[in-house]
């Protein structure tokens, strides 16, 4: 284990979750792993890091007021028990099958991504459809971030910009608030089960505090259709990469 690459991966993931409004976690899971730290410590350890992430990068967006209020009441009140149930789930799995189950996820994400950027549409209106799909959402990213120890954020966006049609910076501002939220209680079910590395957690997520927020900086100025392509391509491609090398 390489506590200087540790800091590289944290400053380089701290970047790419505020630029892509996610809490980091996902991406640095397979990140660590790859770095040297134990499957069980790299899987938990970016979890409670994404709460200072999170909160850095969802300022530039809670600046000019992008975050949607009521998604995120939803998503926090139905996430965090489903945050909870899924992280008591990650014993019975073992550490190396969910390192592999992130990077399948991020890759196919990304490649979803890549092919269909989608473009959302405006503000969608308070209908019973439009609940039902928030705590759809909310339900399925509370058990996939807990199961796999990470904030949820790389579901978030794409599922809010495909499933609940909300436009891209309010959709990244609103999945960082969320991404935030859904960290405290799968840290706190990680950390009583054991699998958080807290030296591993201050290398990480000194240096990617302040990245991401000028990550999410760089997001707001952006074209949001090349902004997701670039999103999907980086995500397929290390996902990848990361699969390659330890088959």
């Amino acid at each position: 284990m390489t506590w200087w690459a540790i800091v590289l991966i944290g400053c380089g993931v701290g970047f790419f979750a505020g630029l892509f409004g996610a809490g980091g976690s996902a991406v640095g899971t397979p990140l660590l792993h790859a770095s040297g730290v134990p499957a069980f410590a790299a899987l938990a350890s970016p979890l409670p890091a994404a709460l200072p992430i999170a909160l850095a990068a969802s300022g530039a967006y809670r600046e000019r007021g992008y975050a949607d209020r009521r998604v995120v009441t939803w998503s926090v009140a139905i996430g965090f028990p489903a945050t909870v149930g899924g992280a008591l789930l990650t014993p019975y799995l073992g550490g190396p099958l969910l390192v592999r189950i992130t990077e399948g996820v991020v890759a196919a994400i990304g490649v979803r991504l890549v092919l269909f950027p989608h473009e959302p549409r405006e503000r969608a209106e308070e209908t019973g459809a439009f609940r039902v799909r928030m705590v759809m959402v909310a339900a399925v990213v509370g058990v996939f971030s807990g199961l796999l120890a990470n904030s949820g954020g790389f579901l978030l966006a794409p599922l809010y910009l495909v499933v609940l049609h909300l436009p891209i910076k309010r959709a990244l501002a609103t999945s960082l608030v969320v991404a935030a939220a859904l960290a405290v209680p799968g840290t706190v079910t990680h950390w009583a089960l054991g699998h958080i590395d807290w030296l591993v957690v201050l290398a990480y997520a000194a240096p990617a505090t302040p990245a991401a927020y000028f990550g999410a900086r760089l997001a707001i100025r952006s074209n949001p259709e090349w902004l997701t392509r670039i999103y999907g391509a980086a995500l397929a491609l290390l996902a990848c990469v990361l699969l390659i090398v330890r088959k």
